[in-house]
């Protein structure tokens, strides 16, 4: 088809119009396209001497390495040993149980104020557990059955107690250095038993000034007037005495608690040399019936045997209960005898 002339309002010249301007449109865009995918080739490959950029998952995972090495581990732990231990090391846990009764059972090493508290330690708020930034569940085999209350939280068992019927120094190093491996740090754990052993030193230099002559000790608990708890050589009181150069006397084996059940009229069968420790608590209304004891007064404690009171320690503790052990036997108060 020719083409159409047409004139121009404007212009006296006249314009050739394209009858089929869709047709030459098209051409126009190709050629356009064209010259832009030249451009862009030559562009490639002007950089393809440069190093690939790295993805964004190589550098995300980069930054978790550093951000891993760098965290302190969250610990939660319901045993109070496993907890005492660890705070007086430098590495508090995030939580533990009963911290209301902390203070009358445990007192030393202080909780944080940061520290939540679990509730009961046999049965620890599992809502509670769900909310906090655990890496860690440090317990023992008491403490197992609650293990299903952390989800996928991994649990390691600590335990400080004797593994065989005498308990040793080594029995609660080895779980210290237990702790310091779960927490990454080996030295701080090292330090700290270092630490320990040296207060225990300085403790025993004290109590050997204050009563040079006393060498044997026996450690019992009241459970009422007529029936008490005495702790043996699988106790911690043993590590403690020996580091103290004292000697634990017992009457029988223990249990796998360390002590061994006694009644009020078994005390007979000690030494007469032997000073007798009872632990608190102890109850006015118990203190009371047992000085009212024809046994007790025929005993002769606090007059010709030597007596003395210990305060509250908690006896399944780790390290930080023989330090503790060892400062309190430094301030006891001792009477009666013919030894001091």
């Amino acid at each position: 088809m020719p083409p159409d002339f047409h004139k121009d309002r404007l212009s006296k010249f006249s314009i050739v119009m394209p009858t089929a301007p869709l047709k030459w449109a098209t051409v126009l865009i190709c050629l356009a396209l064209t010259a832009c995918n030249n451009a862009t080739t030559a562009q490639n490959i002007t950089k393809s001497d440069e190093p690939p950029a790295k993805s964004t998952s190589e550098t995300t995972s980069a930054s978790e390495i550093t951000t891993k090495a760098n965290k302190t581990i969250n610990i939660v732990s319901p045993d109070w040993g496993n907890a005492a231990t660890l705070t007086a090391m430098g590495h508090p846990p995030i939580a533990t149980g009963d911290v209301r009764v902390w203070e009358r059972w445990v007192g030393n090493p202080e909780l944080p104020a940061s520290i939540t508290d679990l509730g009961i330690r046999y049965q620890p708020n599992a809502e509670l557990i769900a909310q906090l930034p655990v890496d860690m569940v440090v317990d023992n085999s008491f403490y197992e059955h609650a293990r299903n209350l952390y989800g996928e939280v991994p649990a390691e068992s600590v335990m400080f107690a004797a593994k065989g019927e005498i308990s040793t120094w080594d029995d609660y190093t080895e779980p210290t250095r237990k702790l310091g491996t779960l927490i990454d740090n080996p030295k701080l754990a090292e330090d700290y038993i270092d630490a320990s052993q040296q207060e225990i030193k300085l403790a025993r230099q004290k109590l050997a000034q204050r009563y040079p002559k006393v060498k044997k000790f026996a450690v019992v608990q009241f459970a009422d007037a007529n029936n008490m708890r005495m702790y043996v050589a699988n106790s911690l009181f043993q590590p403690a005495l020996e580091g103290m150069g004292k000697e634990l006397e017992v009457l029988g084996k223990g249990n796998n608690w360390g002590f061994t059940p006694i009644r009020l009229g078994d005390l007979a069968k000690l030494d007469k040399d032997t000073c007798l420790l009872i632990i608190e608590p102890l109850s006015p209304i118990t203190q009371a019936e047992i000085k009212e004891s024809l046994i007790w007064q025929r005993l002769g404690y606090g007059d010709t045997r030597c007596l003395g009171q210990l305060p509250t320690i908690w006896i399944y503790g780790g390290m930080s209960s023989l330090v503790g052990l060892a400062n309190n036997l430094t301030d006891v108060t001792l009477k009666g005898g013919d030894l001091l």
